[in-house]
């Protein structure tokens, strides 16, 4: 019965395992798309990619590298609490 048992535990962290490095991957990413933004010239124009379409819209730079930076803020207080 023990043997079930540490095999539930193995299996519970190889999934937080997995997690874990699903959303590290995803903080580099964000790294990524927040230095693109912070470094655009000011003429510049950013579009936006509307969720499950493959349609863009024109958007603030401004607005967007907030919300970018927020988002990025959100997936390490994620990371951290895992």
């Amino acid at each position: 019965m023990s043997s079930k048992n540490s095999q539930r535990t193995e299996a519970g962290a190889q999934e937080e395992r997995a997690q874990k490095e699903e959303l590290n991957k995803k903080i580099k990413e964000q790294k990524i798309v927040v230095d693109e933004l912070s470094n655009l010239k000011k003429n510049r124009r950013v579009y936006t990619q509307q969720p499950n379409s493959n349609i863009f819209f024109l958007a603030d730079k401004g607005e967007t590298l907030g919300a970018c930076k927020k988002d990025l803020d959100n997936m390490r207080k994620e990371y951290q609490d895992i």
